[in-house]
């Protein structure tokens, strides 16, 4: 069963997501309800704030994407349908010594329509713990990286638009007031 996506300017969105304490069967369903929910909206990743959860929990699948991009799981490197779709919980991301940061077009499920230029480091380290508590390790750059990076933002109470630069901002204004406004007024109804 999927969750509805929560659309900005939801309260949630800006909340810092608890740390995952508790590894349970709860927390096993929301991160498969997540991940259909990802799938069904047709997006590569989402995070607990994004269905109306503040807790450090994002959910990744970058299998649907033909983007190229290098990954190594725990020293190794299975294939994508091994580990994919997966759980990060508690990510702590540390960009790649001597990594290049690059301006890729980034967009949110919570901000739909709305794309716009965002500057990442291009390689990280994220250490984690999977929807059983499982540490790893994933080292990865490219639209791996980027997702990574985008849904712990999500997991701190960041907000892609956040990084935009004020031109890029400036371009897409008009329809994050829209949104906003429309957020609102679904928030009214009964």
């Amino acid at each position: 069963m999927s969750l509805p996506i929560v659309h900005y300017n939801d309260p949630i969105l800006r909340k810092k997501g608890e740390k995952i304490t508790v590894f349970d069967a709860a927390l096993l369903k929301l991160a498969n309800q997540m991940a259909a929910s990802m799938h069904a909206a047709e997006g590569i990743g989402l995070a607990a704030q994004q269905v109306g959860k503040a807790l450090q929990l994002c959910v990744l699948d970058l299998r649907p994407s033909d983007a190229d991009f290098k990954w190594e799981l725990d020293g190794a490197k299975p294939p994508l349908d091994l580990f994919m779709p997966m759980a990060m919980a508690n990510p702590k991301i540390t960009p790649l010594a001597g990594t290049d940061e690059l301006i890729y077009e980034e967009g949110c499920l919570s901000f739909p329509q709305i794309r716009g230029d965002i500057v990442r480091p291009d390689a990280i380290t994220v250490t984690y713990q999977d929807e059983n508590g499982v540490p790893h390790t994933l080292r990865c750059d490219g639209l791996l990286s980027r997702c990574v990076q985008h849904e712990a933002d999500h997991l701190n109470g960041v907000l892609f638009i956040d990084r935009m630069e004020k031109k890029v901002r400036a371009t897409v204004e008009d329809a994050i007031k829209a949104l906003a406004k429309a957020t609102r007024a679904a928030a009214k109804k009964p």
